[in-house]
């Protein structure tokens, strides 16, 4: 059986009722009588041979199928508003502009480094770079401000798609007072009993877990500290907790020499996890992606 895909203005319907609870405060928002927006939901559900809703008293509560639909959704809807913006672009002969989002975790370097081959095959098109907390980055590549995310980790989610874009190698960044400051290598399990400095808790971050793995295989569980300063360079933190910290920084100094940067062994690499809009095309992303594994 060949289905037809769900009209648009009435899965924008669905999904206002659904956020709403109640048709009554949906139809409210998008300014509709409550007789119009019940229509359009029964046309949407006889179009996809769905049940959509059932009723709790004046609630409503998705069924499996409305909640299929809901996750799916959005990120059509969000498409197709891309894809609206890009014509119109297109249309007015605008330069084309692709925005990069990246979380703190990855430096603006780190970030021209994985994104490079795209600006090198495009020099007619406009390459922004935002920084963004990662709840916040998802939400832009959602409604389409941010046309590719970077962030560390490898941690899957239905609601954009993902791959891996490449790794970037991990070194250790200490005061440079520090007893261990004039080695150029270090053996991970010699930080055992040292506190080390996190951007965040364990149970919260994908990057946290890896970096607390690494201390675990090498036989210690890690002390830690969450840094008090967000949204810096990482290679910043033994300033301000005195600790040791994780970085994915160049060997050596930094931070005008007050913290020095060391290779720590066995060598370990954490992910850059690239994210986009899902039901989209783009050619810039297609170089990135010539044989990456998507998710």
């Amino acid at each position: 059986m060949v289905h037809r895909g769900p009209d648009l203005r009435r899965l924008r319907h669905f999904v206002a009722v659904a956020d709403a609870g109640s048709v009554t405060a949906a139809a409210a928002s998008l300014h509709l009588t409550q007789q119009a927006l019940s229509s359009s939901i029964q046309q949407l559900e006889k179009q996809l041979g769905a049940s959509l809703f059932d009723r709790e008293g004046r609630r409503l509560r998705l069924t499996p199928a409305g909640r299929v639909l809901l996750a799916e959704g959005r990120p059509l809807l969000a498409a197709a508003q891309t894809v609206a913006e890009r014509v119109e672009s297109a249309a007015a002969g605008a330069r084309a502009e692709f925005v990069i989002g990246h979380t703190p975790a990855l430096s603006g370097v780190e970030s021209y480094s994985h994104v490079e081959p795209a600006i090198t095959a495009f020099p007619e098109v406009s390459f922004t770079f935002r920084q963004l907390y990662p709840d916040a980055l998802i939400e832009a590549v959602l409604d389409g401000s941010v046309h590719l995310g970077l962030r560390r980790g490898v941690a899957p989610t239905s609601e954009v798609a993902t791959a891996v874009l490449g790794y970037d190698r991990v070194r250790l960044a200490l005061p440079r007072d520090h007893s261990l400051a004039d080695r150029t290598e270090i053996e991970i399990g010699e930080i055992a009993g040292e506190r080390i400095a996190l951007w965040a808790p364990p149970g919260t971050s994908y990057y946290t877990e890896a970096l607390m793995g690494a201390c675990r295989r090498a036989g210690f569980e890690p002390d830690y500290v969450v840094s008090r300063v967000q949204g810096a360079a990482t290679v910043a933190a033994p300033l301000t907790t005195g600790c040791i910290a994780f970085v994915t920084a160049p060997a050596g100094p930094a931070m005008g020499g007050r913290v020095v940067v060391v290779d720590v062994l066995p060598e370990l690499f954490v992910s850059a996890q690239a994210l986009w809009q899902r039901h989209t095309q783009s050619p810039v992303r297609d170089v990135l992606f010539t044989s990456a594994p998507v998710s």
